[in-house]
């Protein structure tokens, strides 16, 4: 592993690992939302020509913001709609911090990119946050023209605890009847919180995120609730049934402990024949993909997520 890396992860570790936070350290941390603006370099920093509108909307859970990135540059009628979930574990992390992934998409897809600001735990825990971003997908949808988008199927993505939410909001839409979902990025996803997975064991102390830190996350999420962990909508390998779920995309990182929640994912949608792209990342820990500064396959990754997008996403014509 990268040199960079090791140290980044140490010196992560020591200011903010999730282990060693009180109540009160995680509730700062939520209110400070975005990294501070010295840290542009190493996560990235929103790209330029890409409009930003942030609004408020109201969902049947109450009002919701959500970050709308487009072009700036006039291209086309009907850009493709993606809709974003942060990654932070269901704790950390805000849609302020998914500016570079979210820009670039948008960008080099020349697509409208839709972030949801969903609620987190442990103030609210699991299922608040699927209900959220089932909820803001569905209103996407629906306003997707007044958002300069198709109005046909959109893709879903998300990276660790997001993509853990997008792969859910997948499920949800095949079983409540939509909407339709095209694609589903799933950038090292957490997909069975029962904390099976191999990887946990074999990459228990790595940089950036270890097994103790997945343990507390998930803490902080389901709460007391033991039998939660087995619910679908926080486990999606748990399903009874993959089949009719959109094409995936799914990316995972050598050096990190849910790394299996990944590839036993690819491995159970192509059992129900659902069409899967998965890669593997060597070398990378858990967040490359939002390390662009320091990780160097953040790049490579990204140019699969666009190519991915690029592939799946067809824009249908405005009914005349």
């Amino acid at each position: 592993m990268d040199r960079r890396v090791r140290l980044l992860g140490r010196a992560m570790r020591r200011t903010a690992s999730i282990s060693s936070m009180s109540p009160q350290d995680i509730e700062r941390a939520q209110q400070q939302g975005a990294p501070p603006a010295v840290l542009g370099r190493l996560f990235g920093r929103r790209r330029r020509g890409v409009e930003v509108d942030d609004r408020v909307v109201d969902l049947p859970g109450g009002r919701r913001r959500l970050r709308v990135y487009r072009p700036s540059a006039a291209s086309r009628e009907n850009r493709p709609v993606v809709v974003n979930f942060h990654g932070g574990g269901w704790v950390l992390g805000s849609v302020e911090g998914g500016d570079w992934l979210c820009s670039n998409v948008a960008a080099d897809v020349d697509a409208v990119v839709v972030s949801v600001d969903y609620r987190l735990a442990p103030a609210d825990r699991f299922p608040v946050a699927v209900e959220d971003c089932y909820e803001a997908t569905s209103w996407v949808a629906e306003h997707a023209d007044e958002l300069g988008g198709d109005a046909g199927p959109l893709a879903v993505m998300g990276d660790s605890a997001g993509g853990n939410l997008a792969a859910v909001v997948s499920l949800l839409a095949r079983d409540r009847s939509g909407p339709a979902i095209a694609s589903q990025i799933l950038i090292y996803p957490a997909t069975d919180l029962t904390l099976s997975s191999p990887s946990l064991t074999s990459n228990a102390d790595q940089p950036v995120l270890s097994t103790d830190e997945v343990r507390a996350f998930r803490g902080h999420y389901l709460g007391d609730d033991a039998s939660a962990a087995r619910d679908p909508r926080a486990s999606p390998l748990l399903a009874t049934d993959h089949a009719g779920l959109p094409p995936a995309l799914v990316q995972v990182a050598e050096h990190d402990p849910i790394r299996d929640d990944g590839s036993r994912y690819a491995e159970a949608l192509r059992a129900a024949g659902v069409p899967v792209r998965f890669t593997e990342y060597v070398g990378m820990p858990h967040g490359y993909l939002s390390l662009p500064g320091v990780c160097r396959s953040a790049p490579q990754a990204l140019h699969e997520v666009v190519t991915e997008l690029r592939d799946r996403l067809v824009v249908h014509p405005r009914p005349r």
